[in-house]
């Protein structure tokens, strides 16, 4: 009996006050409720704010507006509002919050100043009314003006920044995307920013960031450039846009570095020591990096071509016919169908919760003794929003593939009409490795994967397009209405993976059945996302092709904007951003690659055979230049 009886009580409770399993948590919760919401009106507005908890902040705000202590709505904002704030700024750099947290902070902010507004602007009208004048002063640590660069339309990492510096009491000017250089010289100028930031994903973005730092100088703006996004490195910013501009230039790796940053940027104690030092490092990363460029050699185009890899064609395989010449559109493709094959890493990577060996990577980050309760908790709201996106149907899925016959001619690979290959109606231009190599390894191109003209073996080569992003602008806006930065940030990123796994399956689906060339392949989710698959599916601008302006060619062959909506921007961006395409390579010898840096002999012939001007794509091509144009 007594063995039964102390199995009735919580193990961990000492002889001297036993407590009956259950009846602990319950009145540790009902303590800890009862604990916070007993404190004054400010730290109330303080721990909602550094606990994310959004249930009672315009009561609270309510409450502090009509109790007497504040004389205007402005001070409950700088006071109690902001000093919570600066408590989540603190944590969040101290790395004891985590950037879901910090985002769930400034929606409970966000919250509460959306409450005071309307009394704010009434006790403008009538201020107005009484004596024409109104004391509009705010006060805030700096303004920030942040932007994706035009043709870009990529802004998951920027709207994090905004909002961490917006945690941070800075005034954030945001921009959106696709935002012209012009809009953002004016911008600044409009709003007396005190540093802009700038953000893009894909690598014409770039250059049109130099384009920007070149405007500022022009302009003769002097204050700090702040680069960052995944296209972005140190050591681009410190070749190609630092020079560009007398202002200072400083890379920022991630949001978590932007607070930091601008801080020692705006402070007058340590800014120019900050400033100067960055200048020096960023001095030597150049004249490391044309050093580099002077000891590093290179083969010419014609030697690498003679180096290319080898392939018997009549030896290997005949390549699969697919089960179709041209293409398949898939309007509403099931989003039951592709949730199995979402690759969870990247998503983490987005909210900057990374475990520590062994724990790195999903779904190890769990176990995590510093990240892992907060990655648990962000995956289980991840899942909840899926849900509602699913049973829903707030996210649409739309793709297209399509199978062509081709073979290669030298280092481009002729797509034909149809199989009598009589016609040839598009051409896919490939680039070829040329940096020396210590080993036998064959300088490759993507043409090497395809059979020549003169094997005399039919060929192949497919394309696809794949989106998540119809349906996600309407999800955002009403959570960008609500001050709900969280939730759209989610979505977002929710949205990408959608995209990559639909990218996944729908391969699944060419080697299986669409081509068919890997009929009786059964591999796990797990196996499919470490490629254990027979061919590629390389995607334009990344680096076994670094050349966006391939995909003008995909789009006119599948006819991918009338067919399935999703477009192409200026800088050859897709629209919606949720979205990814790419070529298909079925046969056993096509492999992943780097291009990595190309010589001009390779350029001049590259732009000759797509009939370009060499300045033009000098452009396109600029961050795999071996020299300086």
């Amino acid at each position: 009996r007594i063995l039964e009886y102390a199995a009735t009580l919580e193990p961990k409770c000492p002889p001297t006050a036993v407590v009956k399993k259950g009846q602990a948590s319950a009145a540790v919760a009902a303590e800890q409720k009862s604990s916070w919401r007993d404190l004054s009106i400010a730290k109330r507005m303080e721990h909602a704010l550094v606990k994310g908890i959004d249930e009672h902040i315009v009561k609270d705000v309510e409450e502090a507006r009509t109790c007497g202590e504040f004389r205007r709505p402005l001070f409950i904002i700088e006071g109690p509002l902001m000093d919570g704030m600066n408590v989540v700024g603190d944590m969040f750099g101290a790395g004891k919050l985590f950037l879901p947290q910090v985002i769930k902070s400034a929606r409970v902010m966000k919250k509460a100043v959306g409450h005071l507004i309307p009394f704010m602007e009434e006790e403008k009208r009538l201020a107005m009314e009484e004596s024409g004048v109104y004391d509009e002063s705010e006060s805030n640590a700096g303004v920030f003006v942040i932007a994706t660069v035009k043709g870009d339309v990529h802004d998951i990492g920027k709207n994090i920044v905004s909002v961490v510096l917006g945690c941070n009491n800075y005034k954030v000017i945001d921009l959106g995307v696709m935002v012209p250089c012009e809009t953002i010289i004016q911008a600044c100028i409009d709003h007396k920013a005190d540093i802009l930031g700038l953000s893009g994903l894909i690598t014409p973005s770039l250059d049109e960031m130099v384009t920007v730092a070149k405007a500022m100088e022009k302009k003769g703006l002097k204050i700090p450039l702040l680069i960052g996004g995944a296209t972005t490195s140190k050591m681009h910013t410190a070749v190609k846009i630092e020079p560009q501009y007398s202002g200072p230039v400083v890379y920022v790796l991630d949001a978590s570095r932007s607070v930091p940053v601008v801080q020692s940027l705006l402070d007058e104690k340590v800014q120019d020591e900050f400033i100067e030092d960055t200048r020096e490092t960023y001095a030597e990363m150049r004249e490391e990096f044309y050093a580099g460029l002077e000891d590093r050699k290179y083969l010419s185009l014609e030697a690498s071509q003679a180096k290319g890899l080898k392939v018997d064609w009549a030896k290997e395989p005949a390549p699969t016919k697919p089960s179709f010449i041209g293409t398949k559109t898939f309007i509403d493709f099931p989003l039951e169908n592709v949730l199995d094959a979402i690759d969870w890493n990247p998503f983490f990577q987005v909210w900057q919760l990374r475990g520590r060996y062994p724990n790195r990577g999903y779904p190890k980050i769990f176990k995590d003794e510093n990240v892992g309760a907060e990655a648990k908790k962000l995956f289980e709201e991840a899942q909840a929003m899926l849900k509602d996106i699913v049973d829903n149907k707030k996210i649409k899925l739309r793709g297209i593939a399509g199978f062509f016959p081709a073979n290669s001619d030298g280092d481009d690979i002729l797509l034909y009409e149809d199989d009598t290959r009589s016609n040839v109606d598009g051409k896919l231009f490939t680039l070829r490795q040329q940096a020396e190599k210590d080993t036998e390894e064959p300088y490759m191109a993507l043409s090497d994967f395809v059979a020549p003209v003169d094997s005399g073996v039919p060929d192949y080569v497919g394309m696809f397009v794949c989106s998540a992003g119809f349906g996600l602008d309407e999800m955002t806006e009403k959570f960008k209405a609500d001050g709900d930065d969280y939730s759209y940030i989610m979505a977002e990123a929710l949205a990408d993976r959608l995209a990559e796994a639909f990218a996944e399956v729908l391969h699944e689906m060419t080697r299986k059945d669409l081509w068919g060339y890997a009929p009786d392949e059964n591999l796990s989710a797990e196996d499919l996302l470490k490629v254990k698959y027979q061919g590629i599916r390389p995607a334009p601008g990344y680096p076994s092709q670094p050349d966006h302006t391939e995909k003008d060619t995909m789009w006119r062959m599948m006819k991918v904007k009338e067919a399935t909506g999703v477009e192409l921007t200026e800088s050859l961006a897709m629209l919606p951003a949720a979205s990814v395409s790419g070529l298909y390579f079925a046969n056993r010898c096509s492999q992943y690659f780097s291009v990595g840096k190309i010589t001009q002999d390779q350029v001049k012939s590259y732009a000759e055979r797509k009939e370009m001007p060499l300045e033009v794509c000098e452009k396109w091509l600029a961050p795999t230049l071996a020299y300086e144009p």
